[in-house]
Order: structure tokens, then C-alpha cells, then sequence
């Protein structure tokens, strides 16, 4: 099993930032994608940025492009999303997954990750 703790979210003026951390534990030796989702009241759970742990290669999906950017450090077990020029429509609850791909691209969808973080509430206001 592998467990992930998310920190950082808050509160936010819009064009502000926030760093949002990732904290796995665990057997993280089968874990070799990681990723952030984000999920507004109403809406699915979709996928924000991705890396592939091994090579470091990342996605990002949508509006998040050039704003946001995927980070990870091994040695700490520690993934974090660094969020820039936030919007409102950022305003969601983020969540940390993790899976293990073997060798193949990070999945896009949430049905291709097997861990889960419990989720950290960001707001931004105009």
C-alpha cells in the first residue's frame, strides 16, 4: 500500500500563488507515475499535470498550461504542484494520485490510478 498526504492548499487572490505538497509513504517502490487532480463541486475528478517518476517526463491538461508546473524529489518521496496566476476557476479540492504504469505514459484518467491522497481544499477569489 501506499499512502499520500497532501499539503498547502488555502485561500488566494486571484493571480496569486500557492505550492501544493504530496507526502507518499509506504511501499512508494511500486509507484513510478505520479499525479495531481482537481475536482470543483458538481464536476469530475480531473486530471490537472502528471510525471513519470522514472524520466521525469510530464502532462499537463488544459488551462493549467504555463501556469502550473509538476515537481518531484525522490529522495524525499515528496510531489508538489506549483500553482501560478490562479484563477477562480481554479477553485476546487486538489488530490495526489499515484500508480504504477510500468514503463507506458501516465494515464490521463482517474481510473488508471490505484492511490489516493484524502484531498486539500483551494480556493481563489476575484
Amino acid at each position: 500500500q501506499v499512502q499520500l498526504t497532501e499539503s498547502g492548499g488555502g485561500s488566494v487572490q486571484a493571480g496569486g500563488s500557492l505550492r501544493l505538497s504530496c507526502a507518499a509513504s509506504g511501499y512508494t517502490s511500486n509507484v513510478d507515475c505520479m499525479a495531481w487532480f482537481r475536482q470543483a463541486p458538481g464536476n469530475e475528478r480531473a486530471e490537472v499535470a502528471a510525471i513519470y517518476l522514472d524520466d521525469g517526463r510530464t502532462l499537463y491538461v488544459g488551462s493549467v498550461k504555463d501556469r502550473f508546473t509538476i515537481s518531484q524529489d525522490n529522495a524525499k518521496d515528496m510531489l508538489y504542484l506549483q500553482m501560478n496566476s490562479l484563477r477562480p476557476e481554479d477553485t476546487a479540492v486538489y488530490y495526489c494520485a499515484a500508480a504504477r504504469v510500468g514503463g507506458t505514459s501516465c494515464p490521463t484518467s482517474k481510473y488508471g490510478f490505484s492511490y489516493w491522497g484524502q484531498g486539500t481544499q483551494v480556493t481563489v477569489y476575484s
